[in-house]
């Protein structure tokens, strides 16, 4: 017999998860108390970084079936709900979304779904990439610097190089500037 797991998680303290517990039940899952597993956690985390989601994770069997309403409340995104369910599918979980109209996403319509789902997160990982290049050429082309600040200004640039003529020691001229070495090395190899 399969144990039944129920995930739910809302976003903020102000909110419960009494409505996903009643989805489930009325949706025909019998859930005990000890295996329903409700966090408050935003969104925005991984599933993998989620306390409640890691106590879930060492109860779960290969044959448990896991209940959530939503496919957001596995993951912040596409790509993320897509490692969770194929990380538990890895365990042997079958997973049912309510939303989904109850399919297990381990069964032929569920890789389906989860196919769909893969495509959807390329696509998101694709536009996030896209967006990236783009906002970094514009940035180029206006002229602004790109990357980490300079640890040095340009005159601690042009101190380095006068200090180093006269043949002061790297570690001294970084204490004295209160830097590291190796921004004095890379400071050299930019006059050079």
């Amino acid at each position: 017999m399969s144990r039944v797991f129920a995930y739910c998680r809302v976003s903020t303290a102000e909110q419960n998860t009494d409505n996903q517990l009643q989805e489930i039940a009325a949706a025909g899952f019998a859930v005990q108390p000890a295996r329903a597993i409700a966090e408050t956690v935003s969104g925005s985390v991984p599933a993998s970084e989620r306390p409640g989601f890691g106590r879930l994770l060492d109860k779960l069997e290969s044959g448990d079936v896991l209940v959530v309403t939503k496919l957001d409340r596995l993951g912040r995104n596409a790509m993320d709900v897509r490692a969770t369910v194929e990380a538990l599918t890895d365990l042997g979980v079958r997973v049912h979304c309510l939303a989904l109209g109850g399919v297990d996403l381990t069964s032929a319509a569920g890789k389906m779904t989860m196919g769909v789902i893969a495509a959807v997160a390329e696509f998101e990982r694709d536009l996030l990439v896209e967006r990236t290049q783009t906002g970094l050429a514009r940035a180029k082309a206006e002229g602004k610097a790109l990357g980490r600040p300079s640890a040095l200004s340009a005159a601690q640039v042009q101190e380095v190089g006068e200090r180093l003529v006269a043949g002061e020691a790297i570690a001294s001229i970084a204490r004295a500037l209160g830097t590291s070495r190796q921004t004095v090395m890379r400071a050299r190899d930019a006059i050079q």
